[in-house]
């Protein structure tokens, strides 16, 4: 089933699907996955008032119309319980959070909580009472913590996106590990109001996606200020005339030193790194090595500075009360054996502000800065073995972005080895960093790699799915790769067809022609080409670089056409859009 949110809100908008239709086949899919993702499910009461609201409103008038979505525990949502995965602790909220909210009232479903480390306390997914969250793709391996559960649901096809939390990477390890793209966005910009804290100055909401063109999407959708929200903050794009950053034409990226690297004697993954760092090459950015030591430094503040103490706050005094209800992990992590004095918690604000300062430094050299998104992965025995160490390993590259004030998008990067002789590969992510309010910036580095990544297939178009052209939405679900022209080896003609004016470009010629290139997995691709009316077709065209690609081409028959005066050649323009401009 595809669950991309622009392939459902087509299939409603063209009356080929219902939302209800939709969930009946999600449940039965719920029901098949593992208990452990979920800590509660919506009831088919709920259910049914949330599809008769939707069933009484147009498709086209809502974002998010019937788009399922899941929700980790540590989010309010009215009418669910609240647990932070731990039982004791539960209450049920008055009022949904702000983001949830704003999502449901984009017209998006929730179909319940997730399980998660508890009190948002790990990046391993296994300190929870509900059990520990299954890795889809290796069993015996963790699936990230802590918004674990979050991150399951959509990798086991339950939902189109889902929510977390990332304070120090639970938003980013699970996406790594689960082949996700995961938002870790600029703090304060989705709002962190109706969420039970771990450090509440440093807390974020996150967003599970299934490809970028939906985490961009959601994210659009979920930013705004909450003038409740004492931590929110105005994004750009949301001021009056503001925009986003984007990224520029000449990029740069930032990658740590050789010995400041680390991947925990793990071969595969540093392969799959390696790989990667070619792979932004090759899309166009240009390598810039970084010091990546300042980084770390500031990242070892998070659990050796003061700011454990904000964890304390959070829910030390419940976990003083209730000792025996709490995972010992999270309580040797949470509670403090010693109290320093208050003075340290200045030292430790001045000491973050010091490694800031050299951070930025090394910033200023680069437009992102490119890491894996974990180092390693290890079986849920060997965690439950050694819990706080190797959960720090985890958080080498993740544990310094809220402290230091820095946005992060975590995507899949392919596959590493594996030594494990009962497992050939795993899922591998790199995460791209930009400094607060680069959110955007850092989907366009997305939507740039991301083709090369996988097995989609490349292919240009040359009229009427131009940007800007009517017909152009049919490739919203589509990667953008580049702008070009063809090789000059073609001539094109314009015909009508029905409302549309359509380009049949035709081998043996002598014209270049303006064309984009976009992208599409192999089933979408087909989906496409099956809607192509003739004379149009799609064959192999040549590019000026060389590059031979799919496109479209039109039939012998367009000739007769521009004998019966039906078609019209336009070679010499060079540009469907100059043809459309003179209409």
């Amino acid at each position: 089933m595809e669950l991309e949110i622009s392939s459902l809100l087509s299939a409603y908008r063209s009356h080929t699907l219902t939302p209800r239709e939709l969930l009946e086949s999600l449940f039965a899919e719920i029901e098949k996955a593992p208990a452990a993702i979920w800590v509660s499910k919506i009831s088919e009461g709920q259910l049914d008032s949330y599809l008769k609201k939707l069933e009484a409103r147009d498709p086209e008038s809502l974002p998010l119309y019937g788009i399922p979505f899941a929700i980790k525990d540590n989010i309010d949502c009215e009418g669910f319980e609240s647990t932070a995965a731990c039982p004791a602790y539960a209450y049920k909220p008055s009022r949904s959070a702000f983001v949830v909210k704003r999502l449901m009232d984009f017209g998006a479903i929730p179909l319940g909580k997730t399980n998660m480390d508890q009190f948002a306390t790990g990046l391993v997914g296994v300190r929870s009472p509900y059990g520990a969250i299954p890795n889809k793709y290796v069993p015996e391996y963790i699936s990230g913590g802590s918004s674990s559960g979050s991150a399951a649901a959509l990798a086991y096809g339950l939902c189109s996106f889902s929510l977390g939390t990332d304070t120090a990477g639970s938003g980013r390890i699970p996406a790594a590990f689960n082949n996700l793209v995961g938002v870790k966005p600029t703090r304060g910009i989705l709002s962190t109001n109706g969420v039970i804290p771990a450090c509440k100055s440093l807390d974020c909401v996150s967003i599970f996606a299934l490809n970028h063109a939906d985490a961009r999407y959601v994210l659009n959708l979920a930013t705004a200020e909450d003038s409740e929200d004492a931590y929110s903050r105005v994004a750009p794009w949301n001021e009056p005339n503001g925009s986003a950053k984007r990224l520029p034409e000449d990029w740069t990226f930032g990658v740590p030193a050789e010995n400041e690297l680390e991947f925990f004697g793990n071969s595969g993954y540093k392969e799959a790194f390696e790989k990667a760092v070619k792979v932004f090459e090759k899309a166009g950015g240009k390598k810039v090595t970084i010091h990546f030591t300042p980084f770390l430094e500031a990242a070892r503040l998070l659990y050796e500075g003061p700011w454990v103490f904000e964890r304390y706050d959070a829910v030390g005094k419940f976990i003083d009360e209730h000792p025996e209800e709490i995972h010992p992990v999270t309580k040797a992590i949470i509670s403090p054996k010693t109290t320093p004095h208050p003075s340290a918690v200045f030292a430790g604000f001045h000491a973050l502000q010091e490694k800031k300062k050299i951070a930025e430094r090394e910033f200023s050299k680069v437009d992102i800065i490119l890491t894996p998104t974990a180092g390693t992965t290890y079986k849920t025995a060997e965690v439950e073995a050694n819990p706080i160490q190797l959960n720090s390993n985890l958080g080498y590259y993740t544990n310094y972005m809220n402290l230091l004030d820095y946005s992060a998008l975590a995507i899949p990067a392919g596959t590493a080895k594996s030594s494990d002789p009962n497992v050939s590969e795993f899922p591998f992510g790199v995460t791209l960093v930009g400094k607060a309010f680069d959110d955007f910036m850092l989907l366009d580095v997305a939507e740039k790699v991301s083709p090369f990544f996988s097995s989609k297939v490349e292919f240009a178009v040359c009229g009427a799915h131009l940007k800007g052209e009517p017909l152009h939405y049919q490739l919203e679900s589509a990667n953008f790769i580049e702008a070009t022209t063809t090789a000059p080896e073609y001539k094109m003609y314009a015909f009508q067809d029905g409302k549309i004016p359509k380009p049949a470009m035709i081998f043996g010629g002598t014209s270049s022609f303006y064309v984009e290139v976009y992208a599409l997995s192999p089933a979408e691709f087909g989906k496409f080409v099956a809607n192509i009316p003739a004379p149009l077709g799609m064959g192999k065209i040549k590019l000026s670089s060389g590059k031979i690609v799919s496109g479209f081409i039109g039939d012998t028959s367009i000739l007769q056409k521009a004998d019966e005066g039906l078609a019209k050649d336009i070679s010499i323009l060079g540009d469907w859009r100059k043809y459309r401009l003179s209409l």
